[in-house]
């Protein structure tokens, strides 16, 4: 993976500003975590990374591409799922990159295995639980082979037994040499999945750190007060 640099991005919409001259270069390796209060941008600046949204100011690019863009791929918090079976979703995603006939169903099927969902693979996806559904969402991602992949808050619906099992997927995709970039609003969660965090507030990049680091020695005043629960999560 090629670095995406940052460049004092901004984005303004109505004449109010989400995202504040932000300056940061997200690399390969660790598992990059996003954090920060009730609208500080986080869900904004990742759709800015990922090519979903244009900056209003500023300059996001892969470093070396020569204005080409990194194999990337997406799972948002609410995915939307086709009106097809779970297999076909993922097949269809593989068409749309070009992957060839044969390749398709056999690599579709592979995923699914991994996920947990071969057992389900031949049922609608919209009639699938929130979590199997989730999970749907990451095998069709990670299907791609994704240089990156972003998460939007992948597990904020979920409850306890549907996290975890997510988590663990999201750790395998990591291992696979998948670089990981996610946005969440559980504390508990960014310690056990991140590498190092990335905290905004006011859409401003206030601290970057290793996860230990921020945790145990916060740097900045808005960082201790959002650890101890003093500003909202979102």
């Amino acid at each position: 993976m090629l670095p995406l640099v940052l460049d004092t991005v901004s984005f303004a919409i109505n004449g109010r500003t989400i995202i504040d001259r932000v300056s940061v270069e997200i690399g390969a390796g660790p598992r990059t975590v996003i954090l920060g209060p009730n609208g500080a941008g986080k869900s904004v600046l990742m759709r800015l990374c990922h090519g979903l949204l244009r900056q209003t100011g500023g300059s996001i690019a892969w470093r070396g591409a020569n204005g080409g863009r990194q194999r990337q791929a997406m799972v948002f918090q609410r995915p939307v799922m086709l009106r097809r079976s779970a297999l076909a979703n993922v097949i269809y995603g593989l068409k749309v990159a070009g992957f060839s006939r044969t390749e398709r169903e056999l690599r579709a099927r592979d995923v699914l295995e991994v996920v947990g969902l071969a057992n389900v693979a031949e049922r609608p996806a919209r009639v699938l639980s929130g979590g199997e559904q989730q999970r749907l969402a990451l095998a069709r991602a990670w299907a791609l082979n994704p240089e990156v992949l972003f998460l939007d808050e992948p597990t904020a619906n979920l409850d306890p037994g549907a996290t975890r099992e997510l988590e663990t997927i999201i750790s395998q995709i990591n291992a696979g040499g998948t670089k990981i970039v996610m946005t969440t609003h559980n504390l508990g969660q960014a310690k056990r999945l991140g590498d190092e965090i990335l905290f905004l507030h006011q859409g401003r990049l206030v601290e970057r750190s290793p996860a230990d680091r921020f945790f145990q020695q916060p740097m900045s005043a808005e960082a201790i007060a959002f650890i101890k629960g003093e500003l909202p999560w979102s």
